[in-house]
């Protein structure tokens, strides 16, 4: 783990967490225009998963570059999004974040959004960042196939698990502190896509107030995507299987 923090003159207040995995071109981008918010307290949590790109060695130089604090966990091979999100999850409380974003590096996730989930912390436990809320939406060059796969992909991922929030497999959120410690983070147990469904469900049944922030998604333009039709199949076979255990 590679740590750089200048936390007297900057004490962490917000923690970005973002796991990577082949993300040596997006990542410095997505680093800067985080920064560029001007989020008071602002830090980043790295999670990297042995990046043959040589990701995880760009996060590490930017932990010299950036002011604030900045941490990077270094995993040796792919060990899937989930466990990666807790390691990062469970870092930015360990460094006394008081809220946490969770996000992606393909810059999907537009950084301007953040300060509208952060607002939104104001008076809830978990801001979800939503494609499916009123005023959300998607990259306006996805053909309609590919719209009616997602939006009822996700429909059926909230009728499996009784989910009251729109955007079910949302990756884009933000916390309260005591959110994430109230649900247990070691609790979870989905490692792959199922498990931003499997984080909303445990807020759901902890009763956390939940609200959701519409934005649009877009298209990564760099890199390669790294969802398949199999993916979600899996997904849709272990959340049902979440349910029944409850």
């Amino acid at each position: 783990m590679a740590t750089g923090s200048n936390e007297n003159d900057n004490p962490l207040k917000v923690a970005v967490v973002v796991p990577t995995y082949n993300e040596a071109e997006t990542l410095p981008v997505l680093i800067a225009k985080v920064a560029e918010q001007n989020i008071d307290g602002l830090g980043f949590v790295i999670v990297d998963d042995g990046s043959p790109d040589g990701t995880g060695d760009i996060a590490d130089r930017l932990v010299d570059d950036y002011p604030g604090v900045f941490i990077v966990i270094h995993r040796e091979a792919k060990q899937g999004l989930g466990t990666a999100y807790m390691a990062g999850f469970q870092a930015a409380l360990d460094a006394g974040a008081e809220c946490i974003v969770e996000m992606d590096a393909d810059l999907s996730h537009p950084p301007e959004v953040i300060s509208g989930l952060l607002g939104e912390l104001a008076h809830a436990d978990v801001a979800v960042a939503s494609r499916y809320t009123p005023g959300g939406g998607v990259d306006p060059s996805w053909s309609w196939g590919r719209r009616q796969i997602s939006y009822w992909g996700n429909v059926g991922i909230r009728l499996i698990l009784g989910l009251k929030v729109t955007d079910a497999t949302a990756g884009f959120k933000g916390f309260r502190r005591n959110t994430l410690e109230s649900i247990g983070i070691k609790r979870l147990r989905l490692t792959g896509f199922g498990f931003q469904a499997e984080v909303a469900y445990r807020c759901q049944k902890a009763g956390m107030n939940v609200v959701e922030h519409p934005y649009v998604f877009m298209d990564r333009t760099r890199g390669s995507s790294k969802m398949s039709f199999g993916i979600i199949v899996e997904a849709f076979f272990h959340l049902s299987w979440l349910r029944i255990r409850g």
